[in-house]
């Protein structure tokens, strides 16, 4: 049975008529992923919106100069961030990156489904043990929480790195929650 063929439950505008640098960056993401992902395009009711959205991602997940986690390593946050959060769009959409990151299906459907189940080392573990309580309870982290973080060899630095990905992805998941947001069909049959 195919997922509803919406982007969104709110009108978008018109895709030929967006901004050039808006159409450009889609071009961009056809070119790389072979879809312009359903996020973007919801965001291009608001093109202002959409470019701090856009930069914002870009550094947060592609930069590799400004952050010690790998991209694997922030993906498989963002996705136990969304299982928390049973944020559909982006266990669709970052189950996929993990797969191909790590080139092992079953890791990304272990992220999606429960994180728990998967062989991962200690460090890993601590970092997405972390990202699933600030996700769930986040008023209950601590020092005793960021010691066990530091304890597995992260820094300061990576700690706050880590922080800034499970607040993107709840602020991301509500936002597709709230807009009834559609990934990709496409997501569905990649890196299988």
């Amino acid at each position: 049975m195919p997922q509803p063929d919406h982007i969104v439950r709110i009108e978008l505008p018109d895709q030929e008529g967006l901004d050039a640098d808006i159409l450009k960056y889609f071009g961009k993401c056809a070119e790389k992923l072979g879809l312009v992902p359903n996020v973007l395009r919801a965001y291009t009711g608001h093109p202002e919106k959409f470019r701090t959205f856009t930069a914002f991602y870009n550094l947060l997940m592609l930069d590799e100069e400004t952050t010690r986690l790998s991209k694997l390593e922030r993906e498989m946050i963002a996705v136990v961030v969304s299982s928390a959060n049973r944020c559909y769009y982006c266990l669709v959409a970052h189950g996929e990156a993990v797969r191909e990151l790590s080139g092992d299906p079953q890791l990304g459907e272990m992220m999606v489904m429960n994180y728990r189940v998967a062989e991962l080392d200690a460090r890993t573990r601590a970092m997405l043990d972390f990202a699933w309580k600030l996700t769930l309870n986040p008023h209950d982290i601590g020092e005793a929480d960021r010691d066990g973080l530091r304890s597995h060899g992260f820094s300061n630095d990576d700690i706050f790195d880590i922080c800034d990905v499970v607040a993107f992805f709840n602020y991301s998941n509500r936002m597709a929650h709230g807009l009834d947001m559609m990934p990709n069909a496409a997501y569905h049959t990649m890196h299988r």
